[in-house]
C-alpha cells in the first residue's frame, strides 16, 4: 500500500518545540518533492514548507520562516519538520504531501500522495 504517515504531533506550550516526521511506505521518496501543509479549523489548507527531491532547495511561508526547518533523509525514506518557538496560531492539523517532481507546487490537487495528518496544539 502506497502511503505517507505523519507522526510527532501533540500538545506543547508556547515557545516549545516539536519534530514532525513523514514516512513513506510502498514507494521511495527519492524522486518526490515533499511539502508540509497545515489546516486550522475554519481556514484553508496552507503550504508552510517544501523541500526539493534532492534536498537542495527549501522554502518556507513567512508565518514560519526562521522558526521551522524542513529536512529529509532519503535513506530512511522520511522527511522531517522541526518546529521551534511555537505559537498558539501554529495550532492546526499538519499534513505532508509528495509530488513526483523536483520542486513543490502551490496547487493542492497536484500532489500524488497525502498523509492522514497529525494534530499540533500549542497552548498553555
Amino acid at each position: 500500500q502506497l502511503q505517507l504517515v505523519e507522526s510527532g504531533g501533540g500538545l506543547v506550550q508556547p515557545g516549545g518545540s516539536l519534530r514532525l516526521s513523514c514516512a513513506a511506505s510502498g514507494f521511495t521518496l527519492d524522486y518526490y518533492a515533499i511539502a508540509w501543509f497545515r489546516q486550522a479549523p475554519g481556514k484553508e489548507r496552507e503550504r508552510i514548507s517544501c523541500i526539493s527531491s534532492t534536498g537542495g532547495s527549501t522554502n518556507y511561508a513567512d508565518s514560519v520562516k526562521g522558526r521551522f526547518a524542513i529536512s529529509r533523509d532519503n535513506a530512511k525514506n522520511t522527511v522531517y519538520l522541526q518546529m521551534n518557538s511555537l505559537k498558539p496560531e501554529d495550532t492546526a492539523v499538519y499534513y505532508c504531501a509528495a509530488l513526483r517532481l523536483y520542486s513543490c507546487s502551490v496547487s493542492v490537487p497536484s500532489y500524488n500522495y497525502w498523509g492522514q495528518g497529525t494534530q499540533v496544539t500549542v497552548s498553555s
